[in-house]
């Protein structure tokens, strides 16, 4: 195939999917609240919108949805700027893939995070669009933040290949009709369902070649 290539940002390049759910638990353990064993789950792909809602809606915390998604977003950045939790391989995958196609950024992670992975990494000339689902109507699953890249992008969705690790990113991207190259989430591993959507199933980022995205 030719045209782009949209990373997703937590479980792909970063490893930080247990950093978000210890970060929205010690918060909501602080408030007096429980935060279910399911709830890493639940929110997974959620805009910031989504799952701050969910935190005041439904876990019971007092304050409004805005100043509980700010207060995980600063705990975050801490934790990125005392050591960022590169996924193994992730830089050199982007630069690799980037030799040879746009690239983008389709991620459930609010804008500062964003920004800040870009700025730490020194790769914000490497992607030519980056779309947060903060910045658009519905979170993963739902297609959105990948339309919305590819429109950033100036390519269309069926000529772009997503890459994704987990179940609701996967869902999002095969929504949005582009191909998906999985690269199962090892600590909340997407359903085989989800996986049968992927156009190839890798087992890490060394993986992930120019040859692969052609095949597609």
């Amino acid at each position: 195939m030719s045209g782009a290539v949209v990373f997703d940002l937590d479980g792909v390049l970063l490893d930080t999917e247990e950093l978000w759910d210890e970060a929205r638990r010690r918060l909501a353990e602080e408030r007096g609240a429980r935060w279910p064993d399911d709830a890493q789950r639940t929110t997974m792909g959620m805009s910031s919108p989504e799952w701050s809602r969910y935190m005041h809606e439904v876990i019971g915390l007092p304050e409004p949805p805005e100043q509980i998604s700010a207060e995980v977003v600063r705990r975050l950045e801490a934790l990125y700027r005392e050591r960022l939790p590169l996924v193994p391989g992730a830089l050199e995958a982007v630069r690799r893939i980037g030799a040879a196609r746009p690239l983008g950024i389709a991620s459930s992670s609010n804008r500062p995070l964003i920004d800040l992975f870009l700025e730490l990494t020194r790769t914000r000339d490497l992607f030519r669009a980056t779309v947060s689902s903060e910045e658009v109507e519905r979170g993963k699953p739902a297609g959105d933040v990948y339309l919305e890249a590819a429109r950033r992008l100036g390519v269309d969705p069926a000529r772009c290949a997503a890459i994704e690790d987990s179940e609701n990113g996967i869902r999002s991207a095969s929504a949005a009709g582009m191909r998906v190259v999985a690269i199962p989430n090892r600590v909340f591993p997407p359903s085989e369902e989800a996986v049968s959507l992927a156009a190839a199933v890798l087992g890490s980022l060394d993986e992930l070649t120019p040859e692969v995205i052609e095949r597609l």
